[in-house]
């Protein structure tokens, strides 16, 4: 429904769709015939970025171990060359050189001097040589602050030389997947496109190579500064340890360390063998002592008292000499001087026992001798063992001492090593720079650009391009204007918008009372007044002289159509119903002509037909009809019954315009009853009453109706205030029969 409707718009509007565009191609055709032939000229570079170049294959095994580039890699790399190629930077290079050419090819310009080119005296002209001259050397812009330098680039933008013209006009894009750049323009000169091409191609190598090697210095520069704060960093790291093992004696821990243990393990085991030897010379004492009696024992204690002096003192130093031995982690030589003092103490002891032991020991002078030495001897070994000892356990604190320390040197040998690593990291890629600093930018030309052929005419293209698009944009318009439209059109669009039947869709006419009975072809009869009577004649007569007025054309024909269609809906609606007010939402939403119509309609039917005037506001059907009676009179008794109706099948009841309302003139009830009296007479009494947006105007009469019908008029939209009407004849129920939609635009 909405695509016929978008079609039947697009109907209407078939001429405008049709010469719209037709203006708009003699429009650019107009404006397109005096454009001058298009000559194009295009450039090839080579980027050297893909694996076809040496110097990046040199540069992936430096970097990625000769692995190749990431194609998101390269696609970027491009992408920052050909946007680079696009500064303004190397756009100014290009027309310092245009304008230059032509300041000074006086024969042979590229484009014809500008008005303002043309105000130029030599010495102006001079001006502008050097200062273009100057700021290309210097490859700096034009400072638009400085009026001198404003003023050339005016001279620049009317020829046509700046940036944005230039740019505007040239092309620059990588060829598929490959490693070439092409670069094209487009100008009315084929000398003027070869010459910006191949400047434009210049000037860029000349300024990437520059910033690529300004860049490449600077990371020299940079790299070269990390290094050198990172091995100072390094240098004094390993001083710092270097001092902290001095300080606190540690050279090689872990030497050290298993020097210890060695060392603890040593000792341990001479700790082992004199524990042995204590208890073996124990158990060997007290074996020799089992065999003396208590007199010998006490004898011999006697004797020997005297004896031991000596071998005391030599005991005692050789006591001081284990202890040395110990101290001295068993040197050989303190242990011949042990073994020496040894044979004295032997020789000694046999001394003894030689001198004071007599006779009654005589037999066991053997175990006395053998029983001092074994004293000796294990007296010896309880000395090395406390001495054994003590070592053991200052071994062990020097030990415990190493721990924290080795926990320190390692947390610094740690950190030397990091920071090492990253010196090294930092070497590596500070000579990897400084060995591509000498390189050379792999971008060159390998086909300059030449005079180029002139191109196709674009006028023929762009004449139908303008025609296709103004017809493109005129649809668009009418589409967005449908799309947005909201106001009913059709009844169906009434329907979906109101939740409410419609019973009839009528066209937009113009005609009276008069003219709806000459629809029907039939004369005016009844209580319509006798000065409706005296214009028949007149209003007949002015029908027959308009065209497409008569009683037979197709569009009262159609007319009649809908008439009887509207008529039958009704009837079926109304449903024993006798008198039907007739409102609308608004005013001028043409309620008259509906119930003219309807009136006429209806007395087709042979129906006796009461028409009530009951817009006190705005009585436009006793305007119309002039008739001779009045509601308000016949309301309150001053006109009866028997007055009112006359012979005919149609009778108006008029009112007389004044500011009253229904309630005003009488009782409801007594309304109520005028009503079914005139009920008893007619077959149905039509009442227009004003617009709902009259408030109690309308409403009156509503209340004393059987049924309700609203009148809505096409083309229009529904408003918030319509909204709170509409709710309020929903309310109704069954007392409100539907929407006829008036004023409707009629198909063909």
């Amino acid at each position: 429904m909405e695509a016929k409707r978008y079609f039947s718009l697009l109907r209407k509007h078939k001429y405008p769709l049709i010469a719209m565009p037709l203006l708009v191609m003699g429009i650019t055709y107009f404006l397109v015939r005096k454009l001058p032939d298009i000559y194009s000229s295009q450039s090839r570079l080579s980027a050297g970025l893909t694996a076809g170049s040496q110097t990046m294959q040199l540069a992936q095994q430096l970097l990625n171990g000769g692995d190749n580039i990431a194609d998101s890699k390269i696609s970027q790399t491009f992408s920052n060359v050909t946007q680079t190629m696009q500064l303004k930077i190397v756009y100014d290079q290009v027309s310092y050189q245009l304008i230059l050419h032509d300041l000074t090819a006086n024969e042979a310009p590229f484009r014809k001097p500008s008005k303002l080119m043309g105000y130029l005296n030599p010495d102006s002209k001079q001006h502008a040589i050097q200062v273009y001259t100057d700021l290309y050397n210097n490859r700096k812009p034009l400072l638009l602050t400085d009026p001198d330098q404003k003023g050339l680039n005016d001279l620049i933008v009317s020829m046509k030389y700046n940036y944005e013209s230039l740019r505007d006009k040239v092309k620059v894009f990588r060829v598929e997947n490959s490693d070439f750049i092409d670069v094209a323009y487009e100008s009315e000169n084929p000398a003027l496109s070869a010459f910006v091409v191949n400047t434009l191609c210049k000037e860029f190598i000349n300024y990437y190579s520059a910033l690529n090697q300004q860049n490449k210095l600077k990371s020299v520069d940079y790299l070269y500064d990390m290094m050198e704060k990172k091995k100072d960093s390094l240098n004094v790291k390993m001083e710092y340890l270097k001092n902290y093992k001095t300080q606190h004696q540690v050279f090689n821990i872990t030497s050290q360390t298993t020097g210890l243990y060695g060392q603890i393990a040593t000792y341990e085991g001479r700790l082992q063998e004199e524990e042995r030897a204590v208890e073996a010379n124990t158990e060997a004492i007290n074996s020799i002592n089992s065999k003396f009696n208590a007199e010998e024992k006490e004898y011999m204690e006697g004797t020997l008292s005297s004896v031991n002096q000596d071998i005391v003192s030599l005991q005692d130093k050789l006591n001081v000499l284990n202890d040395q031995y110990v101290k001295s982690n068993f040197d050989p030589a303190i242990k011949d001087q042990i073994e020496t003092m040894k044979a004295a103490l032997t020789q000694k002891i046999n001394q003894s026992t030689d001198k004071y032991i007599v006779n009654p020991l005589m037999s066991k002078e053997s175990l006395i001798s053998e029983k001092l030495k074994l004293e000796n001897d294990r007296a010896l070994a309880k000395g090395s063992i406390s001495s054994i000892r003590y070592a053991i356990e200052v071994l062990k604190d020097k030990l415990e001492s190493l721990a924290p320390n080795e926990s320190v040197i390692q947390a610094l040998q740690a950190d030397i090593d990091e920071t090492q690593k990253e010196y090294i990291d930092i070497l590596g890629r500070y000579n990897q720079s400084a060995m591509q600093l000498s390189s050379t930018v792999p971008i060159k030309v390998i086909e300059p650009a030449l005079p180029g052929d002139k191109q196709p005419s674009k006028k023929i293209v762009s004449v139908v391009l303008s025609g296709v698009v103004s017809f493109i944009v005129y649809l668009l318009i009418l589409f967005i204007l449908f799309y947005l439209d909201d106001s009913i059109k059709v009844a169906d669009d009434l329907v979906n918008k109101t939740d409410s039947r419609v019973l009839g869709a009528l066209p937009m006419i113009k005609t009276s009372f008069m003219d709806m009975q000459r629809l029907w072809n039939v004369e005016p009869v009844g209580s319509v007044g006798t000065e409706v009577k005296k214009l028949i004649g007149t209003v007949r007569s002015d029908i027959k002289k308009l065209p497409g007025k008569s009683a037979v054309s197709p569009a009262n024909t159609e007319f009649k159509k809908l008439i009887r269609s509207t008529r039958f809906e009704i009837n079926m609606a109304l449903m024993g119903g006798r008198n039907l007010v007739i409102t609308s939402l608004v005013e001028e939403e043409g309620k008259t002509l509906i119930c003219l119509s309807m009136v006429s309609a209806f007395q087709m039917m042979n129906k006796k037909v009461l028409l009530i005037d009951g817009n006190f506001l705005n009585p436009g059907i006793t305007n119309m009809t002039k008739p001779k009676y009045f509601i308000e009179d016949y309301l309150v008794g001053r006109s009866s019954l028997d007055q009112i109706v006359d012979e005919g099948d149609i009778t108006v009841l008029g009112n007389k315009g004044m500011d009253i309302s229904l309630f005003e003139i009488n009782t409801e009830y007594q309304i109520e009853q005028k009503l079914l009296e005139l009920k008893d007479v007619f077959d149905i009494i039509f009442i227009e009453a004003s617009a709902l947006s009259t408030l109690n105007q309308s409403k009156e009469w509503i209340v004393v109706a059987d049924r309700v019908l609203c009148v809505f008029e096409a083309n229009a939209t529904i408003s918030h205030e319509m909204k709170e009407q509409i709710l309020y004849l929903k309310a109704m129920g069954g007392k409100f029969i539907g929407w006829i939609l008036n004023k409707v635009t009629m198909n063909k």
